[in-house]
C-alpha cells in the first residue's frame, strides 16, 4: 500500500482519462497528464464541470506535458517526476485506411511506456487494454483472463494492436514492472455525442430504425476509473482483470436508451446480408465525400457476434460492486438530454 504523490496520465483528454482525472483530483491527488498539443480538451472540462464546483481550479491543478506517447524521450523525462501510471490513452478506429496508425501508436507507444516506467523506477503501472485483447472463443462461450489470443479473420486491428500492446506489458512485467491490465468491454459514458460509445446515444435520439441480435459486454466508464484506482492502491500486480458490468444484446440496449430517451425503438432487425450492404455503402460515401464512415465492416460484422465477458474474477478477488448497466444508461440519457437542450 502506499500514497501516490503523483500519477502520471495518458489518454487524460478521451473518455476513461477524463473521469480519472476527476476522481484523482477528488482525492486529493496530483496529476501529470499527456497531451499532443492538438488535443481537445473540452469532453475532460465537462466532466471536471459535473464533479467540481470550480472546474477551472481543478483543471489548473493538472500538471500539462506536451508530447506524443509515440516519443520516449518525451516520456522518459516525464515519469522521473512521477509514482505512478495510468495508461489510458490508444488510438480506436476500425477503419482500414487507419490500419498502420493504430498499429503503431497502440503498441509503440505502450511499448515507450514500459520502458521508461522501468528506467524511472515507477512504483506501479496501470494499462487500460480490452476485452478485445482476449481475442475470440466460440460463439456463446464466455471470455474470461485465461483466454488464449488466436488468430482470427473475427479479430479487428485494434484488437489485434490492444493485445500486442499487452504483450509489452507483460514484457514489462517479467522485467521487474509492478503493473496491472483491465480489460473493459465496451465502456457507455457521457462524452463526445458524435464519436465513440457515446455516439449510440445520439444516433437512438435521432430515430435509429435498425438492431441485431448479437450480444457484448459493456460497463460504465466510473466502474472502470473506480476498479482501476482500487487495483492500483491494492495489493494487486502481474494480474489482468475482465472489467464488464453485463451482457446485453445490441437490440436491448438500443430499447433501454430510447426509452429514456422517448423514443420509438429500433423495430427493424438487420439482416447479416443488410449489415454487408451498409459497411459497402458507407464505405463508397467514405470514398466520395471524405467523411468518416458510420458502419465499417468490422463494427457491422461484430454487430451480429454474441460474446459474453463474466467479471467473476474481479468479483471474487475484491468486493467491489458494479452499478447497474439500467442506471447507468439512465443516467447517461439524463447527461446528454441536458446538454443537448443546452
Amino acid at each position: 500500500m502506499y500514497f501516490c504523490m503523483m500519477n502520471f496520465i495518458t489518454g487524460a483528454t478521451g473518455l476513461v482519462g477524463s473521469h480519472l482525472v476527476a476522481k484523482l483530483l477528488l482525492m486529493g491527488e496530483s496529476v501529470m497528464a499527456l497531451r499532443r498539443p492538438q488535443s481537445d480538451s473540452r469532453l475532460l472540462k465537462d466532466v471536471l464541470a459535473r464533479e467540481f464546483s470550480d472546474p477551472k481550479v481543478a483543471f489548473d491543478k493538472i500538471s500539462w506535458v506536451e508530447g506524443n506517447i509515440t516519443d520516449y524521450y518525451t516520456i522518459e523525462t516525464a515519469l522521473q517526476q512521477a509514482h505512478a501510471v495510468y495508461h489510458c490513452a490508444a488510438t480506436v478506429s476500425f477503419r482500414s485506411s487507419d490500419k498502420d496508425i493504430v498499429l503503431h501508436t497502440n503498441i509503440q507507444g505502450t511499448s515507450n511506456l514500459v520502458n521508461a516506467a522501468l528506467h524511472c523506477g515507477i512504483k506501479k503501472f496501470c494499462h487500460v487494454s480490452s476485452v478485445a485483447a482476449l481475442g475470440r472463443t466460440g460463439e456463446g462461450q464466455p471470455i474470461t483472463e485465461e483466454a488464449s489470443w488466436k488468430n482470427s479473420d473475427i479479430n479487428s486491428v485494434y484488437a489485434l494492436s490492444k493485445y500486442r500492446a499487452e504483450r509489452e506489458v507483460w514484457r514489462g512485467i517479467a522485467e521487474g514492472l509492478n503493473a496491472v491490465i483491465v480489460n473493459p468491454s465496451i465502456i457507455l459514458g457521457a462524452g463526445r455525442w458524435d464519436d465513440g460509445s457515446a455516439a449510440i446515444f445520439k444516433t437512438v435520439d435521432e430515430g435509429l430504425k435498425f438492431y441485431t441480435k448479437g450480444i457484448n459486454g459493456f460497463v460504465d466508464v466510473k466502474d472502470v476509473v473506480d476498479v482501476m484506482v482500487l487495483l492500483m492502491k491494492g495489493d494487486f500486480q502481474g494480474e489482468r482483470f475482465v472489467v464488464s458490468a453485463a451482457d446485453l444484446s445490441y437490440e436491448e440496449l438500443f430499447k433501454q436508451i430510447a426509452s429514456n430517451l422517448n423514443r420509438k425503438p429500433p423495430s427493424i432487425y438487420a439482416r447479416p446480408w443488410m449489415g454487408e450492404l451498409a459497411w459497402r455503402y458507407y464505405a463508397l460515401k467514405q470514398l466520395l465525400s471524405g467523411k468518416k464512415a458510420l458502419i465499417t465492416r468490422e463494427t457491422a460484422r461484430t454487430a451480429k457476434n454474441k460474446h459474453f465477458y463474466p467479471a467473476t474474477k474481479l468479483k471474487q478477488r475484491t468486493d467491489f460492486k458494479f452499478r447497474p448497466m439500467p442506471d447507468s444508461i439512465a443516467e447517461i440519457c439524463k447527461q446528454y438530454k441536458s446538454e443537448s437542450i443546452s
